[in-house]
């Protein structure tokens, strides 16, 4: 059985998604550390105390523990100012490795975890392989000023493409950014996408799944469901929604799921209030509802309730929502960009237009309102797709060959060179590790 510490800095698995700091990343720890371990691993999630009351461990199911640790203010921190508190993440990490009987491999997520996991190699000899979930000169392009990121991130990340053990690319255009920005070798890198859970996604008949959440039979519905930050691009669906009513005599109701509250307050959500004022600009106030946030128990109605589910960012490394919409028999529209143009399949599971731009989205919608019978066969064939190829097991299982081809050469090596688990920093395959990793 081999022992896998998955570290993810920021992104808890305990963590309710939909908030500013909280969304997919955490969604894809949560899953892949269940599923991993159903498959014979044992799961160590490290992740950063953010409350006093988290205990240090937590067995959280069987063979995974959550472990918390001490780096930083036991409060929430936004992520762009993590970094100085890594160091202290790697203390904790090596010392509590040193002192349980090591791992066999750890599983980084984003780059400030690459730190972490690069460093314990230096010490401990561990290989490593790394999920970006965003690079950071992907970021910078497309959100300019608004990234707040320390510009050293784009040099950690260089050096993590150079010395990590693998790369897990989540669709091809992260591997070909990776190849293309940062040099990175072909033969290095993995593409295992995001998942789905299919025993909480699943198709829902259209008004079953409306009376569940108290909504019309008849009304034409439009679902936006995510993180409610400028990103996802909620400002292009709000006008595309105007532009349906202009241009094409559609009145449909934009049902939009998410925020830092289960109602829909703008005093904790910006962009709530951001998104209503554009929705008065456009004169569709009258068909946008916020719902606020909703749990994940009953997200599988809001998908199937809705007739088309929309997601249109300017930018999105991968996106598991347009997985979920399309497990539950919805159609999807979204953008042409990261792995959302790796997700749908244009014009079969439903179809790919340009980020902002409401024109064609608009057309887009109206077009499946308008033909009722393709807007079926796009939601039967989008559940063929995400079942055939984006189940959180299917994932779990080209992480772990993956993994498993990784352990398997250096335990090799450490056999040959007379290693066993635990050998001192500074000896043999350790000292090498450490001087590569200081160079």
């Amino acid at each position: 059985m081999h022992r896998l510490a998955l570290i993810s800095d920021h992104a808890s698995p305990l963590a309710a998604a939909g908030g500013v700091d909280s969304g997919g990343q955490n969604i894809y720890v949560a899953q892949v550390a269940r599923h991993l371990s159903r498959l014979g691993y044992r799961v160590d999630v490290y992740t950063r105390r953010d409350d006093p009351s988290q205990p240090e461990v937590l067995h959280w199911e069987d063979d995974v523990r959550v472990i918390h640790v001490p780096a930083g203010p036991a409060r929430f921190v936004p992520k762009e100012e993590l970094l100085p508190h890594m160091r202290e993440f790697s203390r904790f990490f090596i010392d509590r490795a040193r002192r349980h009987g090591g791992y066999d491999l750890v599983h980084a997520n984003f780059f400030m975890s690459g730190l972490v996991a690069l460093r314990a190699r230096a010490v401990l000899g561990i290989p490593f392989a790394i999920t970006f979930h965003a690079l950071g000169l992907v970021r910078r392009m497309h959100q300019r000023e608004a990234d707040r990121f320390p510009p050293m991130r784009i040099d950690i990340e260089q050096r993590l493409v150079r010395e990590a053990d693998r790369l897990v690319a989540e669709c091809p255009q992260d591997a070909e950014d990776l190849r293309t920005l940062y040099g990175a070798s072909p033969d290095r890198i993995d593409v295992v996408p995001c998942g789905f859970d299919a025993d909480e996604f699943l198709p829902v008949g259209r008004e079953t799944a409306r009376a569940a959440l108290g909504l019309p039979v008849h009304e034409r519905l439009v679902l936006q469901l995510g993180r409610m930050v400028p990103r996802k691009g909620v400002d292009n669906v709000v006008r595309g929604v105007a532009r349906l009513r202009r241009d094409h005599g559609i009145d449909a109701r934009l049902l939009v799921v998410g925020g830092e509250s289960d109602t829909p307050d703008p005093s904790l959500t910006p962009e709530i209030g951001r998104l209503a004022g554009i929705a008065r600009e456009e004169g569709v106030q009258d068909l946008v509802t916020f719902t606020g946030r909703r749990g994940r128990e009953v997200l599988r109605f809001y998908y199937a309730a809705a007739d088309v589910f929309v997601t249109t960012p300017w930018y999105e490394p991968f996106g598991i929502t347009p997985l979920e919409a399309m497990a539950c028999g919805t159609p999807v529209v979204g953008s042409d960009v990261g792995g959302i143009k790796f997700s749908v399949a244009h014009g079969e599971t439903g179809y790919l237009v340009p980020p902002n731009d409401p024109d064609a989205l608009a057309q887009r919608v109206a077009q499946l309102f308008l033909q009722p019978e393709l807007a079926r066969d796009m939601g039967l064939a989008a559940v063929r797709r995400a079942q055939e190829r984006f189940t959180w097991a299917g994932v779990a299982n080209q992480l772990a060959a993956l993994f498993d081809a990784t352990v398997q050469p250096r335990s090799a090596v450490r056999a040959r060179a007379g290693l066993g688990r635990g050998a001192p920093a500074g000896s043999g395959l350790h000292a090498g590790l450490a001087a590569r990793a200081r160079s």
